[in-house]
């Protein structure tokens, strides 16, 4: 495959803080193409920092250019005691006949440990304006093979199941472990792979997608993926498993991987094709990407500095 280099366009959206379910942050980028548009969903924080679902539209010709920014949530944190009664992140959009399957996070807060995850869905039939629940329970949450949390996922569907039949393929981070840091405990997490027929009932055997490169690496996010002739591309976030959120060298990276099949994938870390500016927004940690095709161009969408409390920027690939 031949490596994508991407051109940076520019901080895009960030919220002003004047809505109360959107206070700061515009998190974990998720982009659906609608026609002439790119509807992008965001995640963003109220002054509790409870976590809902936003969404703007870019110009499909342009998608530094907002259309509209939609004033209401189309996701909400949870009923009290849900797995996502802290917060709903969105990280996957996919069509599915007349409606689209919006792939969310929940988050709970713990005792033991800072939080807990569970990776839940979502039913929109108004292109994601109004999305809901299909169930007060999560799709996938921890099990024997996934002991700590699920996280974001990247969700996709294609006619390659036996006999044509539809597979739904998912790509989602698995909790390893908590450490002790001087900070505080931090989470260790690595990309893992899961299979379905309906999108819905998941088939997950444990297969890990992409592993620590070293014993110093601690966060694998945020998978992106890509199928094109020549295969699959993943472009996804990884950091260090400590002092990671200051901006320093352990902070997020954004990383790159191909693969034959969609199961078994070689990093390639140097093929990224975009790293941290030199100054700005995304100076100190460039972090979840989200890759979209619009006709034969490729738009990455993705968070900078503060995991996204400055916004969301895009580039284009060259």
């Amino acid at each position: 495959m031949g490596a994508v280099r991407w051109r940076k366009l520019g901080l895009v959206f960030a919220p002003d803080g004047t809505r109360p379910w959107s206070r700061s942050h515009a998190q974990v980028p998720t982009p659906i193409l609608l026609g002439d548009r790119i509807r992008v969903f965001y995640s963003t924080r109220d002054a509790e920092n409870r976590t809902s679902t936003g969404c703007f539209d870019v110009s499909a010709d342009d998608p530094t250019r907002i259309v509209q920014d939609h004033p209401l949530p189309v996701l909400t944190p949870g009923c009290p005691g849900a797995f996502d009664d802290c917060g709903s992140m969105a990280c996957a959009a996919v069509p599915a006949g007349d409606a689209i399957h919006l792939y969310y996070l929940g988050w709970n807060v713990r005792n033991t440990v800072p939080f807990h995850n569970a990776i839940g869905l979502a039913v929109s039939r108004d292109g994601g304006l109004a999305c809901s629940r299909i169930s007060p329970g999560p799709l996938l949450d921890r099990s024997m093979v996934d002991p700590y949390f699920c996280a974001t996922a990247d969700v996709g569907c294609w006619p390659d199941g036996p006999h044509g039949a539809p597979r739904w393929r998912m790509w989602y981070a698995s909790g390893t472990e908590w450490r002790h840091t001087d900070d505080g405990l931090e989470p260790r997490y690595h990309i893992k792979y899961a299979e379905s027929a309906d999108g819905i009932s998941w088939d997950r055997d444990g297969a890990v997608a992409i592993d620590f490169a070293s014993p110093d690496e601690g966060g694998l996010v945020r998978p992106a993926v890509l199928r094109d002739a020549d295969g699959w591309r993943m472009w996804y976030s990884r950091r260090g498993w400590r002092d990671y959120r200051g901006g320093g060298a352990s902070s997020y990276r954004i990383g790159y991987a191909e693969s034959a099949d969609g199961r078994s994938w070689r990093r390639r870390d140097a093929e990224a094709g975009i790293d941290v500016s030199a100054a700005g927004w995304d100076a100190e940690m460039i972090e979840y990407p989200a890759v979209i095709a619009v006709g034969e161009r490729l738009h990455l969408f993705y968070n900078g500095n503060a995991f996204g409390r400055n916004g969301i920027g895009v580039a284009v690939a060259e």
